[in-house]
């Protein structure tokens, strides 16, 4: 339980810390890792309402990493990246394309059931989304 703790902690930490950009021109204008990031906090959001789904949590962190070494492969240094995941404004942002996902696909953070079918449809798709969940 502890490890799964620490592991989710880890999880989400390095979720926050892909979630802001820097400037008018940098880690906020990449698709790929921006939707890489919207897809993590999408699973994490939908394990949190669902009792009957859990992360892949090593799955998770993987993907994490291949995200961060992506944005390094780009020339973003360590600092660019960890600023761009402090940025309040950054995260608002990904948490307002989150709650349109949702709502685009009939969910919502305050119904479970609705994050439940949300997530199982996600793990039945294979989606980004789906391989980041566990059904139990």
């Amino acid at each position: 339980m502890l490890l799964t703790r620490t592991f989710t902690a880890s999880l989400f930490a390095m979720s926050l810390a892909f979630a802001a950009p820097l400037s008018a021109k940098g880690l906020q204008d990449e698709i790929q890792i921006n939707n890489g990031l919207l897809a993590v906090g999408i699973a994490d959001e939908i394990r949190n309402r669902c009792d009957s789904i859990s992360a892949r949590t090593f799955t998770a962190l993987g993907f994490l990493n291949s995200l961060k070494r992506g944005a390094r492969s780009k020339g973003y240094s360590n600092d660019e990246i960890n600023r761009y995941t402090k940025s309040k404004t950054e995260k608002a942002k990904m948490r307002k394309r989150g709650q349109a996902y949702l709502a685009q696909n009939g969910a919502s953070t305050s119904d479970a059931a609705s994050m439940c079918r949300l997530g199982r449809a996600e793990i039945k798709k294979r989606s980004q989304i789906g391989v980041l969940l566990r059904a139990r």
